[in-house]
């Protein structure tokens, strides 16, 4: 069996590695290094300690200390400011690094802060809202049925309604009975099954910001800020419309009335990331972005239950949805929201689940 050579190690590592040498200067990085820092290798090299971690001028010292006097020092959850999309929440360790001769360079290990409990959150909350789901199908599946005998009962009495007038009643009767049938069947969740092909997710993030700029309020900026060398992906076209559509919407809603409104289509690549326990090497990720006034802390955790919303014209099924669909590619939701800054946050596989995977909802374990 052929060991792998260090290198190879240090590419396929999850946490972000980057070698400096005596003069704090950057001499490599490894590719998850380069993904959470937002700079290449070939950008990156003889930059400065100090230009990676800017405005902190404490862990400038540290690492200067463990040059000084070789120990292993660790920092926890450090403000790692990025460009284009706000920053990230980090733990650093810095280790002496032997070099030729003397000298001695600097190792630094940088993981996500919330990279551990954020996996343990979500296959928390991804199988609470698979139980409600069940639940939620199996009550729809029950009501549909009295409901289509009700509708029935109603176009026999209008049948034999002596005062045709009366006639208005029974279809007030039909109406809402159609009207709940229609709730329940978006509560059942999508019917179709997926179409996959691979596609460019920008070509379905464009689909969206044209329907969703044809609709949106005057002064609402629909903006971009695509990365163009995303691989494609397998998936559904039409449902993956569907999920970005009911994101933008909801962002577009946020902003509407306020001066300078603006929501974002940001798309990244992220490594080694884990999605309910299994590690992908590659996954593609899509924020929605706006700069509304956020979501209130306490609805957050309930943010993609059926019926949950907080708009009084809304049905609570749009997030749910997205939810599902998602889901059914073997991706996930995520979102983080305070005043001014409101992101749900896709991560889709570069290939979703086989069919032989999925239930007859066409998604994984539902």
């Amino acid at each position: 069996m052929n060991q792998p050579r260090p290198a190879q190690i240090l590419d396929s590592l999850a946490t972000a590695v980057l070698g400096f040498d005596e003069r704090l200067q950057l001499e490599w990085m490894n590719p998850a290094a380069e993904e959470l820092f937002a700079v290449g290798l070939r950008q990156g090299r003889d930059r400065a300690f100090e230009t990676l971690f800017p405005e902190r001028t404490d862990l400038v010292q540290r690492a200067r200390e463990v040059l000084a006097q070789p120990r292993v020092v660790s920092e926890r959850e450090i403000w790692l400011q990025r460009p284009g999309d706000g920053g990230r929440l980090v733990d650093v360790t810095f280790s002496p690094l032997p070099l030729e001769g003397d000298r001695l360079g600097l190792l630094v290990e940088a993981t996500l802060s919330d990279r551990r409990s954020r996996i343990a959150q979500e296959g928390r909350r991804i199988e609470e809202q698979r139980a409600l789901r069940r639940v939620v199908r199996g009550l729809a599946h029950e009501v549909k049925n009295p409901l289509g005998g009700l509708r029935g009962a109603a176009q026999l009495l209008a049948a034999h309604l002596p005062d045709p007038a009366l006639a208005e009643y029974t279809e007030v009767m039909e109406h809402e009975v159609d009207r709940l049938l229609k709730l329940l069947e978006s509560l059942q969740g999508p019917r179709r099954a997926r179409q996959l092909a691979p596609l460019n997710i920008h070509q379905v993030l464009e689909r969206v910001r044209r329907l969703v700029g044809a609709e949106a309020p005057e002064g609402v900026a629909i903006l971009r800020d695509y990365d163009p060398s995303l691989p494609e992906i397998t998936g559904d076209f039409d449902q993956l419309v569907q999920v970005f559509l009911n994101l933008a919407q909801n962002a577009v809603q946020a902003v509407a009335g306020q001066g300078g409104g603006r929501v974002v289509l940001r798309t990244r690549v992220e490594r080694n990331y884990t999605i309910e326990g299994n590690r992908h090497p590659l996954a593609l990720r899509v924020d929605v972005a706006d700069n509304g006034p956020g979501i209130p802390e306490a609805e957050q955790s309930q943010i993609f239950y059926p019926l949950v919303t907080s708009r009084a014209e809304g049905r609570g099924l749009g997030l749910s949805i997205a939810q599902d669909l998602v889901t059914a590619h073997g991706g996930v939701i995520d979102l983080q929201s305070r005043p001014g800054e409101t992101v749900f946050q896709v991560t889709l596989p570069l290939a979703p689940p086989a069919e032989g995977e999925t239930n007859e909802h066409g998604a994984p374990g539902l």
